[in-house]
């Protein structure tokens, strides 16, 4: 299949021509690829099959180079999930070979595809993860009658006990989030992730109408935030952090259930929750709150070494875990400046 590359970043009309396809999301557009490459010096490669001004097919790929870990391909970084674009008729197999022989040219060590829908289905898992897509309307009361008794309780608790939240779109609400996001980061035992990458999304996402910042606060101090992205009619929840001295407030519900309503009110039909880890059980019954319906999704990787897909979890070790979590957050903020460019 004589697939075409493109780099989203300068292609003239990207994102009406990803949007020209049902199965687009927010992670196939040029502005996340515009905050990718420009935060980490990554590489756009997008295999695509362009029929007049629709979209047949799509295999969006970053090129990443590193000392560190190696060069490989991954579609996408820092993206929970990144599904092929097809329009039903493309042989994805034929579509897949021309990724192994660039890849090849290239000297990677892999191929990873975070979430290949049905056209992986009968290949080895690297990894699956939860994902949780709430299907949206206008009729805030029935969205709301659709949550679990535990979510309602704690949107109506943070409401009694003063909490605020307020929808966001300055440079200021994304420093704000960017410091609880640093707090949380720490608590996980994870460095946090560069300012620069934030200012990134700010530049190209919340500035050009398709992200918001939802802040809660306490007695006039940010106690929670969230970040959201959002292309064409559908939504996804990206980031969210909090202060844990205050978790007993539970601003992140009454976070959540603002998004919600934002994005009811303004005519979108889907909210994605991202991807959570099987293991990670509180996060897992946070998102099964909302009435959302869960699927899985699962990550491929082909080993150029091999020659074939393999089995395995690649997670970092607990171990690393530890040892983040001891560390000053200042130490932390430098690690992560230095290593989140080679981790992709």
């Amino acid at each position: 299949m004589n697939l075409q590359i493109i780099n989203p970043t300068t292609y003239p009309g990207w994102n009406e021509l990803v949007l020209s396809n049902k199965d687009y999301s927010f992670f196939h557009s040029s502005n996340w690829a515009n905050v990718l490459a420009e935060s980490y010096n990554y590489k756009p490669l997008y295999f695509s099959l362009i029929d007049g001004k629709k979209l047949s097919c799509l295999i969006p790929l970053m090129g990443i180079k590193s000392l560190l870990t190696g060069q490989r391909g991954v579609s996408l970084p820092f993206t929970d999930y990144c599904r092929p674009v097809s329009n039903g008729d493309i042989n994805f197999h034929d579509a897949f070979n021309g990724l192994i022989e660039y890849g090849k040219q290239a000297g990677w060590k892999y191929i990873e595809i975070r979430d290949g829908g049905d056209v992986f289905r009968k290949l080895p898992t690297s990894s699956f993860y939860y994902g949780h897509t709430l299907q949206l309307s206008q009729d805030e009361k029935k969205i709301f009658s659709g949550f679990k008794s535990n979510a309602k309780r704690n949107i109506r608790k943070a409401v009694k006990e003063g909490v605020e939240a307020k929808v966001c779109n300055t440079l200021d609400s994304v420093k704000e989030f960017y410091r609880l996001n640093c707090i949380t980061r720490k608590m996980h035992g994870l460095p946090p992730q560069p300012y620069f990458f934030f200012r990134k999304i700010f530049e190209h996402i919340i500035s050009k109408n398709h992200g918001i910042i939802v802040l809660a606060s306490h007695k006039g101090r940010t106690i929670a935030g969230a970040v959201y992205f959002h292309f064409g009619n559908k939504s996804e929840y990206k980031y969210g952090a909090s202060d844990k001295r205050y978790q007993h407030l539970r601003p992140n519900n009454l976070v959540m259930w603002s998004a919600i309503q934002w994005y009811c009110q303004n005519g979108y039909k889907s909210l994605s929750f991202g991807r959570t880890d099987h293991d990670h059980k509180g996060l897992v019954r946070f998102k099964d709150g909302w009435g959302a319906e869960k699927q899985i999704i699962k990550y491929y990787r082909y080993d150029f070494s091999r020659g074939a897909f393999v089995n395995g979890n690649f997670l970092q070790s607990e171990n690393y875990n530890k040892a983040f979590h001891l560390m000053p957050l200042s130490l932390l903020k430098i690690i992560g400046y230095l290593l989140y460019k080679h981790t992709g």
